[in-house]
């Protein structure tokens, strides 16, 4: 059995930890688990900044934190501690961090809100793993509310096609009627403008009548399901729809000092907690769906299963197919050539396995020349000249589940260098990355300028070929009759860069 891990939360509305240990068996077991309300979404949601006040409570608490996580032999820099929505958009987010390394020993990482999306369905997908209910085949939305924003993803028969992080959270919708003196009623009308403007934009990645299934997070929704819902197993409930819209009805009619008695939530919770439910049931009015499913679970389990996802396992390659799914949407969205595109990924990915004892990349960069291959033409929807950097452009401004923003960034470079003259290492903003990125970013281009050139005619010629390593070349042996006179030509003007990086010339037989 490893040694118990423990992750901290830092929210809008809260501080929360989870300590967990993982079995033998590769199960998790919880261990203990800890919340204290705090503030830091209304400080930046009003003023832009963490106060001073909110930073020094939020040092006591970890320190608190910490002592208690020293009684399970767990180390403050062992502990993973993560920023979410409210610290990512603090003016003063950089300082924020900074204290809390110096007074509490703790590294905070901020992640962004495609992040969340990604650790929120590795955790939903291991809640469901042994139920009846699954994602794999459906139709299906997975939908958190929080205080400082909205994490949606949707699926169409299992595959992702939309991940979206919105600027729609409790916290924000809660300040913002109060700085109008408004009342709940101003808070259901500007939750029901902001949906249905988002409406039509989600309908064009999944038909939301066609919805099979809702997955609804948070501990909101946990409360109504265990006031009006029947649990499924220890950590998972349903709630019939309508069942939810009688209990959402008669909870926006108590008053906040009710809320405080019967669900035992603080002053804080019960502040957004009429708010939060409403924008629940409007997401859930887009749909048909008869019941919704209520997991108990969040991005702290997700970050302790994402460390327990080993290349090669389950749970790994249907996230990796994921990523594929989202990337393959967003292909089509700005209607790509799809045929040209999975060629150029298979080459890619191919060339990429034949060098990669040679190439000293983890396995995840294999995904991002993966993503920049079925991306790389993208560009053309704007024009086909530079088409390029229009791609680089869509791609660095897009959201594609499972990847980050640096990653993003990444794909978005490669994606720029698959066509002309011009090197990556020669780019000036290219030269102030780290050296890490710069390799990943000459390595990569590098292959997938080759993979292009090998389909110049965009109509798939390379059949049935193998690729062959000599001392100086790489040769692609080609079976079959078919003219590669343009293919050839491509090799000689794109050819270069990989040569400059690798030192092998390709040889097109």
């Amino acid at each position: 059995m490893q040694a118990p891990q423990a992750v901290i939360e830092i929210g809008s509305t809260g501080i929360r930890l989870l300590v967990a240990e993982i079995t033998e068996d590769k199960k998790r077991n919880i261990l203990d688990r800890s919340e204290v309300p705090v503030n830091i979404g209304r400080d930046v949601f009003t003023g832009g900044s963490i106060s001073r006040d909110t930073l020094l409570l939020t040092l006591q608490i970890l320190n608190r934190f910490a002592e208690q996580l020293s009684a399970w032999g767990i180390r403050r820099e062992e502990t993973i501690v993560l920023g979410t929505s409210a610290v990512r958009e603090a003016a003063n987010r950089d300082p924020f961090v900074d204290r809390i390394k110096v007074k509490t020993g703790f590294t905070v990482r901020v992640i962004d809100g495609i992040e969340e999306n990604r650790l929120m369905y590795i955790a939903v997908s291991d809640t469901l793993k042994d139920e009846s209910v699954s994602v794999q085949q459906s139709n299906s939305i997975i939908l958190e509310i929080a205080g400082g924003a909205t994490e949606m993803m949707l699926m169409e028969h299992g595959k992702m096609v939309g991940a979206h992080s919105m600027r729609l959270g409790t916290v924000i919708i809660e300040q913002q009627t109060r700085a109008i003196q408004g009342s709940i009623d101003d808070a259901h009308r500007f939750i029901e403008e902001f949906i249905l403007n988002t409406k039509s934009t989600l309908n064009t990645e999944l038909n939301l009548g066609n919805v099979q299934q809702f997955i609804a997070v948070g501990s909101d929704m946990k409360i109504v399901a265990l006031f009006s819902g029947r649990a499924i197993s220890t950590f998972l409930w349903e709630i019939r729809r309508e069942d939810f819209d009688r209990a959402v009805e008669e909870i926006l009619h108590y008053t906040q000092e009710e809320c405080i008695a019967k669900f035992k939530l603080s002053y804080s919770e019960a502040s957004t907690f009429q708010i939060s439910l409403m924008a629940y049931k409007h997401f859930i009015s887009l749909t048909n769906v008869e019941t919704i499913i209520v997991p108990e679970t969040s991005i702290r389990e997700g970050v302790l299963i994402s460390r327990m996802m080993e290349p090669g396992s389950g749970l790994q390659d249907e996230f990796a197919g994921q990523i594929t799914a989202s990337a393959r949407t967003l292909l089509r969205k700005y209607q790509g050539d799809e045929k040209h595109a999975e060629y150029v990924r298979e080459i890619s990915l191919r060339l990429y396995d034949a060098m990669e004892q040679e190439l000293g990349l983890d396995a995840r960069v294999r995904m991002l020349l993966e993503v920049s291959a079925l991306l790389h033409d993208i560009g053309m929807f704007i024009r086909a000249d530079d088409h390029n950097l229009h791609s680089k452009y869509i791609v660095a401004h897009s959201e594609i589940f499972g990847l980050n923003r640096e990653e993003l960034s990444l794909i978005a470079e490669i994606v720029g260098f698959h066509k002309g003259s011009k090197m990556p290492q020669n780019d000036p903003d290219i030269k102030l990355l780290p050296r890490t990125n710069r390799l990943i970013i000459l390595k990569l281009s590098a292959i997938l300028r080759i993979a292009d050139a090998l389909d110049r005619s965009h109509q798939q010629k390379l059949k049935d070929f193998s690729i062959s390593l000599a001392k100086d070349s790489i040769t692609f042996r080609v079976r079959g009759n078919s003219s590669l006179n343009l293919e050839k030509l491509a090799l000689a003007e794109k050819g270069d860069l990989f040569e400059n990086v690798f030192g092998y010339t390709v040889v097109l037989v």
